[in-house]
């Protein structure tokens, strides 16, 4: 049987990388005062203070480090300890090919790195982290499925609809969005959610390195909680994301119904711009498959067992 989520957005100044003792303070901190609190989300490159928004590469060379390095290892411990589901920010990954990737890893309450995403959408020309090619959600035992994103990546209407059609009920999206376009995406993320029935948690940064606004959406695309500025601020909000399959069946506002728009024995409807098509038979959501397919993202679920 599935519980209420109980959750903390952190918006925060991004703290700096060779500082991991200041930021496991402060979320010690904060599961002290706030003990309910199952999952922790903080923004897009929170362990980064000291790299621009779009990463020198010399920095970005000096701090990338492989998936499974020291700074994994000291999140998952930290993770297990304090007993909580952890989205620390984004960091530069290291791949076995030596590309870097701006990459977010969760961590569960029993000290393990249950998934992982490389952000697919980099915010060209200004960061040249490579591609990431996976769509990525993950299963929190006991509260329900989450889909992650990064940034730019709610830009593009594809990435989120690819998570939802995997069952996401949540998507995360960790942001560090220092520029004037942080009121379009405060805009993206109620549509978001809206066109996709999920719930939709945007954290960005605050200032110096970020113009804040962090915003939880429910599936309905109404404001959950919201930061009016760039402060300090950590929106605490207990969602039950079973309110998803709810939404989906009875309808947005009791009238729409866009997961269940096609009949099987429709005809396919060709899309030329993906060179596909949309297949009646595989519309609903959260039943898309856990492999990749020939020409598309790979997308990948994961389960992990245990709650805080």
């Amino acid at each position: 049987m599935r519980q209420p989520l109980p959750m903390a957005l952190v918006q925060a100044p991004a703290c700096p990388g060779s500082d991991f003792a200041e930021f496991s303070s402060s979320l010690e901190q904060l599961v002290r005062t706030s003990p309910h609190v199952s999952l922790v989300v903080y923004p897009e490159l929170h362990l980064c203070a000291d790299l621009p928004v779009g990463g020198a590469a010399a920095a970005m060379e000096a701090t990338a480090e492989p998936l499974d390095g020291p700074r994994d290892r000291a999140l998952a411990e930290l993770a297990g300890d304090l007993g909580i589901w952890l989205a620390p920010g984004t960091v530069y990954e290291r791949g076995a090919d030596n590309e870097i990737f701006n990459t977010v890893s969760v961590y569960s309450p029993q000290g393990r790195r249950i998934a992982y995403y490389r952000k697919i959408f980099p915010w060209r020309p200004y960061e040249t982290t490579t591609p990431g090619s996976q769509f990525v959600v993950f299963d929190m035992a006991g509260f329900g499925r989450v889909g992650l994103s990064i940034c730019y990546d709610a830009w593009f209407p594809e990435h989120a609809r690819h998570l939802a059609w995997m069952g996401a009920e949540l998507v995360l999206n960790l942001v560090r969005t220092p520029t004037v376009d942080r009121a379009q995406e405060t805009v993206l993320a109620r549509a978001t959610a809206i066109t996709n029935q999920v719930f939709i948690g945007s954290v960005n940064a605050a200032g110096p390195d970020g113009l804040g606004r962090s915003l939880l959406v429910d599936p309905e695309g109404s404001v959950l909680s919201e930061a009016r500025g760039d402060e300090s601020v950590v929106l605490d909000a207990t969602v039950d994301l079973a309110e998803v399959t709810k939404v989906r069946e009875y309808g947005t506002a009791g009238l729409n119904r866009m997961w269940s728009q096609f009949h099987p024995e429709d005809t396919p409807l060709s899309l030329p711009l993906y060179g596909g098509q949309i297949t009646p038979g595989t519309w609903n959501s959260g039943h898309g498959p856990h492999a990749s397919t020939s020409g598309a993202p790979a997308v990948v679920a994961v389960s992990a067992e245990g709650s805080s």
